[in-house]
C-alpha cells in the first residue's frame, strides 16, 4: 500500500523532546472503519528506546518527587483545562484509530476528565494517619511516598481513559512515567501526552515509548530502576508480567479480562433490564472489559425477554463510528474481527443456537472496515468455550435458569470475576445476589458496564491481581507508606523487645 505523503508520523516523548526510535523506524496505524486510510505512522520502538526512556524518568524522579503534592495538583488542573478546550479533537482521534461510536469516544474523553480533576484534587489529600504510641513521649504517624519510576502499559480498546486514570494518580503521588500504550491505538496516547507537556510537565516526568509490547514493555519490566508496574489487558500476558515482576519485588497492578453476566429475575422492569443488556452487550461494539458478554435469565419471563432483546438489538444501526446516528461501529482490527468471527464458529461447532447475526458485513459501506453483526446464542452450556472465554466483541450468550440461585449459580461458574448485575425488585434476592457473586463489582438494575472515578475499579480471581485502580486504592498502588517514630524525651528509655 502506498501511504499518502501528507500522513504524519508521529515520534516518541523522551526527556522532554519528541524524537525519533532509535532505528528510525515507523509503523503505519489504520483506520478500522476504512481500512485504506492510514492514521499515521508511529516509531517501531526497540529495548534501548525503552531504556532512554528509563534514563529520562529516573533523572527526573528526584526533583518531582520533592515537589509538594497540591503543587503536582496544579499541573493536572491546568491539563484539564487543556483536555477540555481540545476534546473533540481527542474524541475523534479514539474514533478513527479505534473505531469506536464517536459518541463513546466523547464519553471516554469525559471520563478521562473526571478522573484528571478527581485525582487533582487529591493532592491535597494523601493522607497519612497518626496513632497513640506505647511508649511515652513518642509521636507516631505516616506518610505517603512515590515508589519513584512506575511503567504504564494500557491497552486498545480506551486509549485514552485507561491511561489517564492510570497516570493521573501515578503523577499527583509523585512517579515518574513511562508510558506504553497499545501498539494499535498510539494516536491518542500522543495527544493525551501533548496535554500534559502543555499544562508544563517538567522535563522527563512522563516519557512516551509507542511500538511492541514484547520487546518494549519486557525491557521495562526487567530494568531495575522500574519499581512499579500498572497493566491493563488479557489474562495470559497479566499472568506473565504479575509473575516476572513479583519475582523481581516489584508493585505490579494488572487488570485482565472479563466474562460479565446480567442475571434477570421475573419481577425485573422487563424494559429496562433489555435495554441495559442491549447496551451493556453490543455498546462500543462489545470491545470493553466490563461489556455483558452473558446473561442469564429466570425461565418464568425468558421467552419474553428474548423477544425484546432480539426486537431491540436488531434496530441498532452499524456504521462507520463517525457518524453519529450508528450505535455500533467497526471492530478495531483484522485480529479483532478474526477472532470474533472464530469464537462465532467455535458456539455453533459447540452446539448453541445461533438466535441473531453472526455474520461478518462486507458490501458496500461495509467493504472497508472491520464489521460484524451483533450476535446472540441461545442454548449456551455453562461448560461450552463461548460461555466461559473472554471474546471481547459483540456476541452474547444467553442461559436459562429456574430461579435466583441457580442464576447466581451460573454466574459465578467462570474464571473471570470483574463485574455482573442483577435485575429485580427484590430486596432479598438482590442482597443474596450482592453477597455471593463472585465479582469486583456488582449493580444492581443497571448495566455491568464501567464506574466512577471516585470507586475503585476491579475485579476477582482471572480478571486482576494487585491493588484496585481509581478511587483511594488507585492512589494506595501509586505510594508506598512509610511509618514514622519519634521519641522526643530527654533521656534513655526502654522499648520493645518483640520486633
Amino acid at each position: 500500500m502506498t501511504a499518502n505523503p501528507s500522513t504524519k508520523t508521529y515520534k516518541n516523548f523522551i526527556n522532554g523532546v519528541w524524537t525519533d526510535s532509535v532505528t528510525g523506524q515507523t509503523y503505519p496505524v489504520f483506520n478500522p472503519a476504512h481500512t485504506a486510510d492510514i492514521v499515521g505512522h508511529f516509531q517501531s520502538s526497540i529495548p534501548q528506546d525503552a531504556e532512554n526512556a528509563v534514563d529520562s524518568a529516573y533523572e527526573a524522579s528526584k526533583e518531582w518527587a520533592k515537589m509538594p503534592a497540591p503543587q503536582r495538583g496544579a499541573i493536572l488542573y491546568r491539563a484539564l483545562g487543556i483536555m477540555e478546550r481540545r476534546s473533540r479533537e481527542l474524541a475523534e482521534a479514539i474514533t478513527i484509530e479505534e473505531g469506536k461510536p464517536i459518541a463513546d469516544a466523547i464519553g471516554e474523553v469525559k471520563r478521562a476528565m473526571n478522573i484528571i480533576e478527581y485525582a487533582a484534587g487529591e493532592g491535597r489529600r494523601l493522607f497519612g494517619y497518626t496513632t497513640p504510641s506505647e511508649l511515652p513521649d513518642t509521636v507516631a504517624y505516616t506518610i505517603k511516598r512515590p515508589i519513584g519510576v512506575v511503567a504504564l502499559i494500557t491497552p486498545w480498546n480506551f486509549p485514552l481513559a485507561i491511561p489517564a486514570w492510570k497516570l493521573a494518580p501515578c503523577l499527583i503521588a509523585g512517579n515518574t512515567v513511562i508510558y506504553k500504550p497499545a501498539s494499535s491505538t498510539p494516536l491518542s496516547a500522543v495527544k493525551l501526552v501533548e496535554v500534559f507537556e502543555e499544562a508544563g510537565l517538567p522535563t522527563g516526568v512522563l516519557n512516551l515509548v509507542t511500538g511492541p509490547g514484547g520487546s518494549v514493555g519486557n525491557t521495562l519490566i526487567e530494568d531495575p530502576r522500574v519499581g512499579g508496574i500498572s497493566f491493563t489487558g488479557s489474562t495470559e500476558i497479566g499472568t506473565q508480567i504479575s509473575t516476572r515482576a513479583s519475582e523481581l519485588l516489584k508493585k505490579v497492578q494488572c487488570e485482565m479480562g472479563g466474562k460479565n453476566a446480567a442475571i434477570i429475575l421475573k419481577d425485573a422492569d422487563l424494559d429496562k433490564a433489555v435495554s441495559g443488556v442491549v447496551s451493556g452487550a453490543f455498546g462500543s461494539t462489545g470491545q470493553r472489559c466490563t461489556a455483558t458478554s452473558r446473561v442469564i435469565v429466570e425461565e418464568a419471563i425468558y421467552d419474553d425477554f428474548m423477544s425484546l432483546l432480539i426486537k431491540q438489538t436488531a434496530a441498532l444501526s452499524i456504521g462507520d463510528g463517525m457518524n453519529e446516528k450508528n450505535d455500533i461501529a467497526p471492530l478495531s482490527s483484522q485480529n479483532q474481527i478474526n477472532t470474533v468471527l472464530e469464537y462465532i464458529g467455535i458456539g455453533t461447532e459447540e452446539g448453541a443456537k445461533l438466535k441473531y447475526g453472526g455474520n461478518q458485513l462486507r458490501d458496500g459501506e461495509f467493504s472497508e472496515g472491520y464489521y460484524v453483526q451483533p450476535t446472540i446464542f441461545e442454548d449456551v452450556k455453562s461448560d461450552m468455550r463461548i460461555a466461559q472465554e473472554e471474546i471481547f466483541g459483540p456476541v452474547l450468550t444467553v442461559f436459562r435458569a429456574s430461579n435466583a440461585k441457580d442464576a447466581i449459580k451460573i454466574n459465578n461458574n467462570v474464571q473471570f470475576g470483574l463485574s455482573s448485575s442483577i435485575y429485580t425488585q427484590n430486596l432479598v434476592k438482590a442482597h443474596e445476589y450482592i453477597n455471593t457473586a463472585q465479582t469486583g463489582m456488582v449493580h444492581v438494575n443497571a448495566p455491568t458496564l464501567g464506574g466512577e472515578v471516585h470507586l475503585p475499579f476491579g475485579g476477582l480471581g482471572a480478571s486482576g491481581t494487585g491493588q484496585r485502580e481509581q478511587g483511594i486504592e488507585g492512589f494506595e498502588f501509586f505510594s508506598e507508606t512509610v511509618t514514622v517514630y519519634i521519641d522526643h524525651s530527654s533521656g534513655a528509655k526502654e522499648r520493645s523487645r518483640f520486633i
